[in-house]
């Protein structure tokens, strides 16, 4: 007889809650198999693709493409004995059904991120089947007629597109339930998304002249954290502006040394190894305060946080250990990590356990803020923009590559001593690269 398990969300990293459908890969009536790719989520901190740990028949979808569904909710229903092998009937239960003998042993679901590069047809998907009944004797679950659902006034079918995609058209107030895919497999490119929004609006009411956005997935859990840290840290922020032209010459000598061919230097590879340097100075800058426990965790170990703009928002990837890092090893990682953020490929499991973060404002042209921590560090540090600028050297005006810093931190952990110093130290790293011999 049939043996139903239910497949559910996973928490696919600390803390997760929630997550977002984006995408079915599957179908009633679909066969599956063990390890399997059925769906795609946006959680707070990424996208993911989640396989199935069984093979067999789905029988039941259960949530719908744009559904919040919670951590432990059930997502599908399978039928892992379609053939009918067990001995007795199996009640559906939340993925813990007795196993039947030929039904292959349940595997520990391992989250795959970010995107495959196989192509998926667009189809149409039914509307959600009736629980199977138990008693009822089947090889394979009957096909179930598709009744009527609210998808269907959208064109009946979930649209595959991209989180950086579906973005766009929240921006642009593009229906992409309304567009067909141009690339192959009817997936929904930014192009046809560009191209559905070109037309001109009609003449609206000031009313109508206003788009809401659901608050949810990255945006939703940096606001949660950003308040979080702004009215349970203390914070203070300091600023010092230094000559970085010593740093820029020893960048183009470096290019050409061997050990950096083929690695992208960039002034922020530079800050990344003075924060880890100073950080041995300064050990209260990469401490934690933990309230529960009553105690300040010092560690032993640089996690550091780079705060990376992407398409979904704002995500703070970590280099695990960067203070074991030469330069090019912290060069090459940096690239690699921003790299994989925009393309929203970051494993939710890099995304936590920071201990100091880097925000680098200067890529956008700005010369430096007032950064909020992140919750559980202790401090930030905002690398602004390198620009030509007036500078006195040896009691002459000169024009030299000048940089602002600004550094922000926990006043329970990080007394104005203890802060100065480290900003202090990275700012000499930075104007003088000899100073590192000193360290």
């Amino acid at each position: 007889m049939p043996e139903y398990k239910q497949f559910l969300l996973a928490d696919t990293a600390e803390g997760l809650t929630e997550a977002e459908i984006l995408n079915w890969r599957v179908q009633p009536g679909d066969e599956v198999k063990v390890n399997q790719i059925v769906v795609e989520v946006e959680t707070a901190k990424a996208a993911v693709e989640l396989p199935i740990p069984w093979a067999g028949v789905v029988t039941e979808v259960l949530a719908e493409a744009g559904d919040t569904v919670e951590v432990g909710a059930p997502l599908l229903t399978v039928d892992v004995d379609p053939g009918g092998s067990s001995a007795a009937p199996a009640q559906a239960v939340n993925g813990s059904s007795a196993p039947a003998p030929a039904a292959p042993a349940e595997e520990e679901m391992k989250p795959l991120v970010g995107y495959g590069s196989k192509a998926t047809e667009a189809r149409r998907r039914p509307r959600k089947a009736a629980a199977p009944a138990q008693a009822a004797p089947a090889p394979t679950p009957a096909p179930v007629p598709a009744a009527p659902a609210p998808a269907a006034a959208r064109g009946g079918y979930v649209p595959l597109a991209k989180p950086p995609v579906r973005k766009l058209a929240k921006d642009l107030g593009v229906d992409l339930s309304t567009l067909t895919g141009s690339a192959e497999g009817g997936i929904i490119t930014r192009e046809d998304v560009e191209r559905a929004a070109r037309p001109a609006a009609p003449a609206v009411a000031a009313g109508d002249r206003e788009r809401r956005v659901p608050i949810r997935g990255v945006r939703k859990a940096t606001a949660s954290a950003m308040v979080s840290s702004a009215f349970t840290a203390p914070h203070v922020t300091e600023f010092l502006t230094i000559d970085v032209t010593p740093m820029m010459e020893l960048r183009e000598r470096l290019k050409k040394h061997p050990d950096f061919a083929g690695v992208k230097l960039t002034p922020l590879a530079f800050a990344a190894k003075a924060v880890c340097m100073a950080v041995k100075r300064t050990p209260d800058v990469n401490a934690s305060w933990d309230e529960a426990a009553g105690e300040i965790v010092y560690k032993d170990y640089v996690h550091l946080g780079i705060a990376a703009a992407t398409p979904r928002g704002l995500v703070v990837p970590k280099i695990r250990d960067a203070d074991a890092m030469s330069l090019p090893e912290l060069a090459r990682a940096l690239d690699e990590l921003t790299t994989t953020a925009r393309e929203g490929k970051t494993p939710p499991a890099d995304m936590v356990n920071g201990t100091i973060t880097i925000t680098n404002v200067g890529v956008f042209g700005v010369d430096t803020g007032t950064p909020i921590i992140n919750p559980g560090e202790a401090a930030i540090l905002a690398f602004g923009a390198i620009k030509d600028a007036p500078w006195v050297v040896d009691g002459q005006l000169a024009v030299r590559k000048v940089l602002q810093l600004s550094l922000s931190f926990d006043h329970r952990l990080v007394d104005g001593q203890q802060g100065s110093q480290f900003l202090a130290d990275v700012g000499a790293l930075l104007a003088d690269p000899a100073m590192a011999i000193t360290y």
